[in-house]
């Protein structure tokens, strides 16, 4: 049972602020993405050359970068969290938060670039069990 219940209302008037909040999140979480690939990359390389020469300095970077993106995305994350949200997938954008529905506890279902809050599922569905408001 959640602490509080939305309506779709309430929701909506967070959206500017979730959409600011996910626009920086999925950026991050991108970036490290990226950066994590690149890393493998570079260590499949090594390993297929049978060692190699390593830029050190370059590799320091990209893991502090790495760490440094880590954190602003559970920074953000946290962010959503304090305002009723529950994060559930950062390459989507989506964020529940708890709704009544008839009786019932549901979700709310919000991805990122929608202005309004048309779509809920149930508590063991997800984003491919939204149904219309």
């Amino acid at each position: 049972m959640a602490d509080r219940y939305f309506s779709p209302r309430e929701v909506e008037a967070l959206i500017p602020a979730l959409a600011r909040i996910m626009h920086e999140a999925m950026a991050a979480h991108r970036k490290a993405a990226a950066l994590r690939e690149r890393l493998r990359a570079e260590q499949a390389r090594i390993t297929l050359a049978g060692g190699g020469v390593l830029d050190r300095a370059q590799w320091r970077a990209d893991t502090g970068r790495i760490e440094q993106l880590t954190e602003r995305v559970r920074k953000d994350l946290e962010k959503v969290v304090d305002l009723g949200g529950t994060p559930k997938d950062l390459g989507l954008g989506l964020v529940d938060f708890p709704h009544l529905r008839d009786g019932r506890e549901v979700n709310l279902c919000w991805k990122y670039g929608e202005r309004e809050i048309r779509h809920w599922h149930d508590l063991d569905e997800g984003y491919a069990g939204r149904k219309p408001l």
